[in-house]
Order: C-alpha cells, then sequence, then structure tokens
C-alpha cells in the first residue's frame, strides 16, 4: 500500500511541476515556450483556466496523498519492548 502511494506522489508531483512549467510567468496564458499553440486551440482564457485548476487539482490530490501516506506509515511512536526483536550476542 505504502509504495501504489509512494508511486502516486511522485506522479503527481511530476504533473504539477509540469503544469506550473507550462504557465505563463505574466499570468498571459500557456508560456509560448513551451507548448502556446494550446491557446490557438482553446483560446487563451480557456487555457488558463483549465491549467490553473489543473494546478490546484494537483496541488490538492498531493496534499491529500501525503496524508494518507502517513497515516498509512504510523505515528512513529515509541516503540514497547515486545516490539524490539532481541539481539543475540555471538
Amino acid at each position: 500500500m505504502l509504495s501504489t502511494l509512494a508511486v502516486l506522489i511522485a506522479l503527481v508531483s511530476l504533473l504539477l511541476m509540469a503544469s506550473i512549467l507550462v504557465q505563463n510567468p505574466k499570468g498571459g496564458g500557456i508560456d509560448p515556450t513551451l507548448g502556446g499553440q494550446a491557446q490557438q486551440l482553446f483560446g487563451a482564457a480557456r487555457s488558463t483556466e483549465f491549467i490553473e485548476k489543473a494546478t490546484w487539482a494537483l496541488a490538492g490530490t498531493l496534499l491529500v496523498l501525503c496524508i494518507a501516506a502517513v497515516l498509512v506509515v504510523g505515528t512513529g511512536g515509541a516503540a514497547t519492548g515486545a516490539e524490539i526483536p532481541l539481539q543475540t550476542g555471538g
């Protein structure tokens, strides 16, 4: 379960980085160096809305996946004597 969450976190992180890099830093839609042709297909307003919504959705998904991973791993509290394996001298 934890390995599945780790793969999903990595995938969502890569998609989030890509969605941030595609955005125009001046707020004018998609950056022309990384795929500005999408503005001609969707229009500047639609492409900006889509990329912004996708960025927020990916950020929220990443947050939920990270919280789920912490819950799966556990609290990491102090171990009791029964949980610590005995070491044999030898």
